[in-house]
């Protein structure tokens, strides 16, 4: 087998255990899940009102308030299906 053989087999299983170090860390920020209230309602500050806010949160990761098309809610939803949004 030749270098360049080698080196595009190492390549390619260093992307696939790097995609899955990206999965298993986005997993498992999904897994600790947003800290709640006392009505389940996860506690983020929402970035375009710019105040804490207790929401509902639906099954693709939008909160309550989310307004599509809006660029700050587009962030946040994004955020909360990482489980990256910021929390109180």
């Amino acid at each position: 087998m030749d270098l360049a053989a080698r080196l595009r087999r190492a390549a390619r299983r260093a992307g696939r255990t790097a995609a899955e170090a990206r999965r298993a860390y986005r997993e498992g920020r999904r897994a600790a899940g947003l800290p709640e209230d006392d009505e389940g309602r996860a506690r983020i500050v929402c970035r375009r009102h710019a105040e804490r806010r207790a929401v509902a949160v639906d099954a693709e990761g939008r909160p309550a308030c989310f307004e599509a098309d809006h660029p700050d809610c587009e962030g946040c939803a994004e955020d909360v299906r990482e489980g990256a949004v910021e929390t109180w």
